[in-house]
């Protein structure tokens, strides 16, 4: 795509066009982090201190981007579950559920999805991870794994570093509020808007974006009423025992996302867990801890190989994801990096994402003398190679 290589060449290209062509609203609630953003900051900062040694006269490079999440994929990164998708971009998640098939990446869905996972379930096939959001009802619970089943989802993925609301600053000074109250500057960011705007009276059909999924067990209950309760429905409290239920109860791939420590891994190891996601909610929930990255390295060497390790927050573009496999991941996602690339130039901006990825990731394998992402580890510089020997 030469063209959209020299007007987008960089995922911040696409996150400049696509502030241009969101509400203020939509942008900041995509966009934002909690508190003064030092969170998002440590994020990047974590993943700028790793750092490689390149290599020279390698030769000519035949390069291997396929990664294991649980099946094999051609890529080595996904797309990561992110709540209330369809506000972004009007119909984001069948938009985005197509895209992981085209390009064969697996897929996840948010259980605060505007769209619920009948809907999108049938697209991504075997490529759906569908993410879920503890509730405080086992009876509902049960229901929901057993409609998520049905649909055709083949990884679960249960959150658990969302113990309660963050602040979320700049999404209150955008007037963001759950639910949604239609500010009279909000209509006229609406209106600047017309490509949001007019995708959102098509899908919508002039109804504001729900969580649907919550929803539907609130039947006697609409409107605002609706979603406030819907909200209280998926605020679950976890623990070891629930994790130990959801893994009585879903039959498939279970992974856990939000772990930082490598005490908790070897916690949920024990619960029969079959993947370990490190993040920290790409600091959007607290902005008082380490960066992600900086927590994926004892991860990864508590797990040792007897789970899959996943990995996604602050990730940039193909450098990051390289430093990602490093320092122990298996696979990686990214998030708000896709709604990004839809919201600037639509499906073929997610497209062009993919290229972007790859074609960085190709470009620093080939300064690192390296074929696959999996052997990033053996470039890294200095002490933090050495960590990373004695920890495999």
């Amino acid at each position: 795509m030469p063209d959209l290589d020299l007007s987008h060449p960089a995922i911040s290209d696409l996150r400049a066009s696509a502030r241009r062509r969101l509400p203020k609203f939509a942008f900041e609630y995509v966009d934002s982090g909690t508190g003064t953003e030092g969170g998002v900051r440590m994020n990047h900062a974590g993943l700028d201190a790793v750092r490689f040694q390149p290599a020279i006269l390698r030769g000519p490079l035949e390069f291997d981007l396929s990664a294991r999440a649980f099946d094999d994929h051609p890529l080595p990164f996904g797309i990561a579950p992110v709540g209330y998708a369809g506000l972004i971009w009007p119909d984001a998640e069948r938009h985005l559920a197509r895209a992981a098939v085209r390009h064969g990446i697996p897929y996840g869905q948010s259980t605060v999805a505007t769209v619920d996972p009948e809907a999108t379930g049938p697209i991504a096939g075997d490529l759906g991870w569908f993410q879920h959001y503890p509730v405080n009802d086992a009876g509902i619970r049960r229901d929901m794994l057993r409609r998520i089943a049905a649909s055709g989802w083949k990884v679960l993925v249960v959150t658990v570093d969302v113990p309660g609301e963050s602040r979320r600053e700049r999404q209150r000074r955008a007037n963001i509020s759950m639910p949604p109250i239609i500010t009279p500057g909000m209509v006229r960011d609406m209106i600047l808007n017309p490509a949001w705007s007019i995708g959102h009276a098509r899908v919508g059909k002039g109804r504001k974006p729900r969580m649907v999924f919550p929803e539907s067990y609130l039947k006697d209950l609409s409107g605002a009423d609706a979603f406030v309760h819907a909200g209280r429905l998926i605020r679950g409290y976890p623990d070891d025992a629930y994790i130990a239920a959801l893994r009585e109860e879903w039959d498939g791939p279970l992974v856990v996302k939000g772990v930082q420590e490598g005490a908790d891994a070897e916690r949920l190891l024990k619960l029969g867990v079959d993947g370990i996601w490190v993040s920290n909610h790409s600091g959007r929930q607290f902005e008082g801890g380490p960066a992600a990255i900086e927590n994926l390295r004892e991860v990864a060497a508590a797990v040792a190989g007897r789970a899959r390790v996943f990995y996604c927050s602050g990730l940039r573009g193909g450098l990051d994801i390289l430093r990602a496999y490093a320092l122990g991941a298996d696979f990686v996602f990214l998030g708000k990096a896709w709604y990004f690339a839809l919201a600037a130039l639509g499906p073929k901006g997610v497209d062009h994402l993919v290229h972007i990825l790859s074609d960085d990731m190709r470009s620093n394998m080939a300064q690192l003398g390296i074929t696959r992402p999996q052997d990033a580890a053996t470039r890294l510089l200095g002490s933090q190679a050495s960590t990373a020997r004695s920890e495999g």
